[in-house]
């Protein structure tokens, strides 16, 4: 064996160390520099979104109205929960608006984005089209067009005009969760069920709704989240006795900020953590579909 053969089998072994005493070099130059840029902006960030929220639960426990501390107190709780009869009433209106439109609004939705991906027709760009314009359009023109619509048809204003208007601007959400889903959809699935000899009905029920269930069901979610927290639209559509949670506290602000109002936000929040945590397996099954 040679001398240049000999040296080169020492050397060849050391070769790995040296790598890894480079990447060594490189985990203790990234800990010292952990807190770098992006993750300070990340930090700031989550910090400038929930510290209003700690603000809130903080001085949902004041004693006093105003923003200065004066001591611990369930006060607040106990006038939301026994002298609140209005807020209530907006409440639960909120919670069967958001509910009933998402549920509309799903099925619509749904519906119209499976017929499109499925049947071709000389018009279905121009629908697709037109199907995102009110996730375009800014509220106040959604909301000052559908307050003359209701008008030019007579339809008195309250919770149905509501439900309509609701129900309108839910319906881009869901169509566009389920077209998502729809465009990785394996349609050889549908011919070999075509091929089983199962009849359109059978294949949409069995076989396309379930595997868009996850859209479907995201849709669902963001169109209740988005009815609740609505006021632009729901101020032109709404009547009198039709007050919704963002109509009522809209009204309540314009005479000072109630901490009754932070007690509800409070309990929101834990009602939000409540159900998440209950349905915590059900997403997760949905999310793996």
């Amino acid at each position: 064996m040679s001398f240049k053969r000999i040296i080169y089998h020492i050397i060849t072994p050391l070769k790995p160390i040296s790598s890894l005493g480079e990447a060594a070099r490189h985990a203790k130059r990234a800990y010292r520099n952990r807190f770098s840029f992006s993750q300070t902006v990340f930090i700031a960030t989550i910090g400038f979104l929930f510290l209003p929220l700690v603000v809130l639960v903080l001085y949902s426990f004041n004693a006093s109205k105003g923003m200065h501390w004066t001591g611990f107190s369930l006060v607040w709780y106990e006038q939301l929960f026994f002298h609140s009869r209005d807020l209530w009433r907006s409440f639960w209106n909120s919670m069967f608006i958001a509910i009933s439109s998402a549920a509309s609004a799903t099925v619509i939705g749904t519906l119209g984005a499976i017929g499109i991906n499925w049947y071709r027709f000389k018009l279905r760009n121009y629908v697709q089209t037109i199907s995102f314009l009110p996730m375009i359009l800014p509220e106040i023109i959604i909301g000052v067009s559908l307050s003359i619509f209701f008008a030019g048809v007579k339809m008195r204003l309250g919770l149905l005009t509501i439900f309509i208007a609701h129900t309108t601007f839910n319906l881009p959400f869901v169509f566009l969760m389920v077209m998502a889903r729809l465009d990785e959809f394996d349609f050889s699935i549908i011919e070999a069920a075509h091929d089983l000899g199962a009849s359109e009905k059978q294949t949409l029920l069995k076989i396309i709704i379930p595997l868009c269930m996850p859209g479907i069901v995201s849709g669902f979610l963001t169109a209740i989240t988005i009815s609740l927290e609505d006021f632009v639209i729901t101020y032109f559509v709404a009547g009198p006795g039709s007050s919704t949670l963002p109509l009522y506290i809209y009204s309540a602000i314009r005479f000072g900020v109630s901490p009754v109002i932070n007690a509800l936000s409070v309990v929101m929040i834990l009602g939000t953590v409540f159900l998440t945590y209950l349905l915590r397996n059900f997403l997760k099954y949905i999310a793996a579909k």
